[in-house]
């Protein structure tokens, strides 16, 4: 039997509520409201996507908006024309020209997230975004 790799698809016209757990790879392109948390898989927050949702995964990939916590224990990547409001606690962040990003950085690395945790947390604070949700 062939082993399938293409990542598990919220749609643009889903709305979820709640918590998503998983321990495949996840692309999210619809609405999502709570909490996402997949152990070591890759989380890709698509072009259409609108979350307010804290996110937990090995790689994050934003394209979309993001109003909530992201903690990865490998890189988070921010794509021009995503918008990120909230903290991102991961080993490796690339942001690209034109993403907005609003929100503290912590590049240390930790097993678990922990709340509230501010030491060696650096600022980075961009343009107000307009007409985020």
């Amino acid at each position: 039997m062939a082993v399938d790799n293409t990542p598990a698809r919220i749609g643009k016209s889903v709305l979820i509520r709640g918590e998503v757990k998983g321990s495949e790879d996840l692309f999210v392109d619809g609405r999502v409201e709570g909490t996402i948390s997949l152990s070591e898989s890759r989380l890709t927050i698509g072009p259409n996507a609108v979350l307010a949702a804290d996110l937990t995964a090995k790689d994050v990939l934003v394209q979309g908006q993001v109003q909530g916590n992201i903690f990865a224990t490998g890189r988070v990547e921010l794509r021009a024309g995503c918008q990120m409001i909230g903290d991102v606690r991961a080993l490796r962040l690339a942001i690209e020209d034109n993403a907005v990003f609003r929100g503290k950085v912590d590049l240390t690395q930790a097993q678990t997230p922990a709340k509230g945790a501010e030491a060696g947390a650096a600022s980075a604070d961009a343009a107000q975004p307009s007409g985020l949700f």
